[in-house]
């Protein structure tokens, strides 16, 4: 029979068989001896969960061998080549003769393999399973002989042990990437303290970060957020040879919990209608989330300003570092303890502070004692007790030498007693002295009472009375209001006054859920007039570093300010001994969340474009102040915090409660009162007490570096380069490296030129002497390009690292990369 095949048909067949595929998924989940896995190839486990292959990270052309989710391809769990990357896509994997797993390039050179030694036959198979493990089995014996779940790299997931032998010391850890583009280990390492108590760790460099305080069986009583429902199921289990394993709940979507580049823990849940994971949990959040911020005997509480204060009984061991905001060298007791006292056998002369809501201290010791008069008992008996608690799983929990890393939750946490001397409780029995007071003296010391209450009211309602008749001449189209010289004045046209029980009736009365930050002002709710306008209220707490003077300041500074680049007042309160300034609702909050909470939800919004109109815009701002307005106004204290960003994400300069107002042919002046924000003075305003429209563009030139790098000047410090940032991006300048500074987010060579640029002109304005730094319409016309060349930058006074050693004080020993979305003022006394 004769068969006429058609020639071009034929071709058709061939080329089809020739040709080979770009990329395949094998439909199998095991790898043997006879199957190869080259680069462009997948295989995947059996209910397509994961997937084992290469991969490139972004930013990078490097390829790796890794295992990543089905449904997202670009979230990696687990590395195998992370500090031997492929330069090219030559890699491949086989099962060699040893039985081990192995990946070689195009030169036939091993750069991974599961190195397993044992006497086992070598029939293997390797298979990626539906819990994300890639394991080793010994076919012949069904032996596991390896398994990726021993050697996590950032990821960890249900089903994985995060594992400590007390005995041994021998742990299996999270470690982070170095960065966003390469996976090879970072700083941070995650994992398992089951010695005592458990408790989970991040360690940066070995070193504490955060810890999540004790287990309890149930939960980790430290954490926050692990009082809602969706965190119950993490088991603790050991066995007898001194293994503590610590194990995630399973859940019906894909869930992980990942440790990233700048230390950030966070537990993320599959969004399958958004295809994109959501965030859950986060840790640290606040900087009192960061280990012992405060030092020894000392508390944090995150919604406090200062957000450090010593335990009763104690006081700060360097009184100066604390008023300048560095809290690590800690406190000291102030009265020794009766039972610490020669010749004393028992602790009947001490009592002991009861503190609600903590997080308790790290080191604690176990007894199981059911009931917390038999923890009070045993404290009490022992003089070395210095402190203890009760958990109904846990028992009694005792410290005996210092009180490390505690903190004020909120709502949630355990009653922490403090061992303090009698005389420094207030215990009725103390009181029980004034009873024999003399009937005639109790009298005369509560009319002495009375009469000095008498005069301070007077006083106070005299200056109320004061205060509100300026205030309603700020409502008025005909009155001015008198600067603090009396010689210029400025008439206010718009400026509404709101009653209290308005402002109230807004806020749900202050209520915790309109609370949305806090600052050297007071704290700042959100609120809803009954028109339906969004407003946020700044309410002067009795505790502020700020006080009338500041308050009067900001209503005349910014009330005739009319610029889309500053927030605007809408109207202000004086009633009720209370002082409240009303501006329009920023929904995006400061600049500072933005940039420095990797759990915000502008993760992905801060892109090159956004993060250049947010510069553009600040510095529009700063134009406005200085140039533009009828008013020559000088801010003093610029940073991110003091930056709000509306729903466009268009940044306003807030804040005006230390700005200066100067006189047209003003260019500088001179305090002998420093104010504003370590990290962001400008030298010569620092050490001299000197100010300018140069001391503004110093500060502009920092927050520039902070969004390109999104790392916060005050807390950051290159190890390797032993630098500040300041210091840090002069070198990488210098040496044309910009993209090694900036994040890695917008790290891009298509931009390369339009970054160095901006760092260029960030360190134009960080210049040491002011007369050497542009000035603010100059630096917006060279971001512009209307100025194309620029001049040199020299290297910046703070290279090293900005520190209080530059004021006389002791250097700061944090190097946090983290900050708090408050809005904080400094005080620090000129010289």
């Amino acid at each position: 029979m004769n068969i006429k095949i058609n020639p071009l048909l034929l071709q058709c067949v061939l080329l089809f068989f020739c040709v080979p595929s770009h990329s395949s998924s094998f439909k199998t989940d095991t790898i043997t001896s006879t199957l190869t896995i080259k680069d462009s190839d997948t295989i995947e486990s059996l209910g397509r969960v994961f997937r084992f292959g290469f991969f490139t990270p972004k930013n990078t052309k490097n390829r790796y061998l890794g295992i990543f989710y089905s449904v997202s391809e670009e979230t990696v769990i687990w590395v195998a080549n992370r500090d031997k990357p492929l330069s090219d896509s030559s890699g491949t994997v086989i099962i060699a003769k040893d039985g081990n797993l192995v990946l070689i390039n195009g030169r036939n050179q091993t750069l991974w393999s599961t190195n397993v030694t044992t006497a086992f036959s070598r029939n293997t198979s390797a298979q990626i399973q539906d819990t994300g493990n890639l394991v080793l089995w010994d076919i012949s014996t069904s032996t596991l002989l390896w398994q990726s779940f021993l050697q996590p790299c950032d990821v960890f997931l249900p089903k994985l042990n995060l594992i400590d032998n007390i005995y041994t010391g021998k742990k299996v850890v999270l470690s982070s990437w170095r960065n966003g583009s390469d996976p090879e280990v970072g700083s941070f390492t995650v994992g398992l303290k089951a010695l005592k108590i458990p408790q989970i760790f991040t360690w940066k460099n070995e070193s504490p970060y955060w810890r999540s305080g004790p287990w309890n069986g149930q939960i980790l009583i430290g954490v926050q957020d692990m009082y809602s429902p969706y965190n119950d199921g993490f088991t603790v289990k050991n066995d007898n040879l001194g293994n503590f394993y610590f194990t995630a709940p399973e859940g019906n979507l894909p869930m992980r919990f990942s440790v990233n580049s700048t230390g950030s823990l966070t537990q993320t849940l599959w969004n399958e209608k958004r295809r994109d994971w959501d965030i859950s949990f986060s840790a640290p959040k606040t900087e009192c989330d960061i280990y012992n911020t405060c030092g020894n005997f000392a508390t944090c509480n995150s919604k406090d300003s200062p957000i450090c204060s010593c335990l009763r009984g104690f006081e700060p061991r360097v009184i100066e570092e604390w008023g300048v905001g560095n809290w690590r060298s800690g406190c000291v007791r102030r009265k020794q303890l009766k039972c610490e006292q020669r010749n004393s056998s028992s602790g009947h002369g001490d009592g002991f502070l009861r503190l609600q809501f903590m997080k308790v201290p790290d080191f604690a010791e176990q007894f199981q004692g059911r009931r917390l008069d038999e923890c009070r008992s045993r404290c009490s008996s022992n003089c070395s007790c210095i402190a203890y608690a009760h958990d109904p799983y846990i028992g009694c929990m005792f410290w005996r030498e210092n009180l490390i890393d505690v903190q004020r939750l909120d709502g949630v946490g355990v009653d922490l007693y403090i061992r303090l001397k009698k005389s420094e409780l207030d215990d009725p029995e103390d009181k029980k002295v004034f009873i024999i007071i003399p009937v005639i003296i109790g009298f005369a010391t509560i009319s002495l009472i009375i009469f000095i209450a008498w005069c301070w009211m007077v006083k106070t309602k005299g200056e109320k009375t004061k205060d509100r008749k300026v205030l309603e001449t700020l409502s008025s189209d005909s009155t001015a209001i008198v600067l603090k010289d009396e010689i210029e004045k400025v008439n206010i046209e718009e400026l509404s006054l709101f009653s209290f029980e308005t402002l109230a009736n807004a806020t749900n009365h202050f209520s915790d859920y309109n609370f949305i930050g806090r600052g050297g002002f007071g704290p700042v709710y959100k609120g809803n007039l009954p028109n339906g306008k969004e407003i946020a209220v700044k309410r002067l707490s009795s505790a502020s570093l700020q006080g009338n003077e500041e308050f009067m300041n900001e209503v005349v500074v910014i009330s005739k300010l009319q610029h889309r680049n500053l927030v605007r007042l809408l109207g202000c309160c004086v009633e009720r001994d209370e002082n409240m300034l009303i501006y329009e609702y920023m929904p995006n909050k400061s600049l500072d969340g933005c940039l420095f909470d990797r759990t915000h939800t502008s993760e992905k919004i801060l892109d090159w474009k956004t993060r250049f109109s947010i510069i553009e815009g600040i510095g529009r701002g700063l134009l406005y102040l200085h140039r533009d307005s009828r008013l020559k106004i000088i801010h003093r204290d610029l940073k991110p915090s003091n930056v709000l960003l509306d729903e466009d994400w268009n940044p306003k300069i807030s804040d005006f409660g230390m700005a200066r107002i100067f006189g047209s042919n003003e260019d500088y002046g001179n305090t002998a009162r420093v104010v504003g924000t370590y990290g962001y003075m400008a030298p010569e305003y620092a050490m001299e007490g000197k100010f300018s429209e140069k001391s503004d563009v110093f500060s502009f030139g920092v927050m520039m570096l902070e969004i390109l790098s999104r790392k916060k000047n005050t807390h950051y410090y290159n190890q390797e380069l032993s630098l500040g940032l300041l210091g840090c991006a002069w070198k990488l300048w210098s040496e044309e490296n910009c993209l090694a500074f900036v994040d890695q987010m917008i790290a891009s060579s298509n931009i390369e030129e339009d970054i160095s640029r901006c760092v260029h002109i960030a360190l134009l304005c960080v210049q040491e002497f002011s007369d050497d730094r542009p000035a603010i319409q100059i630096v917006l016309s060279m971001l512009s390009r209307e100025i194309l060349d620029l001049p040199m930058a020299e290297q910046p006074l703070f290279a090293e690292k900005w520190n209080r050693s530059h004021f006389g004080m002791t250097q700061p020993t944090t190097q946090v990369g983290y900050s708090i979305n408050d809005l904080t003022l400094t005080v620090l006394d000129g010289r």
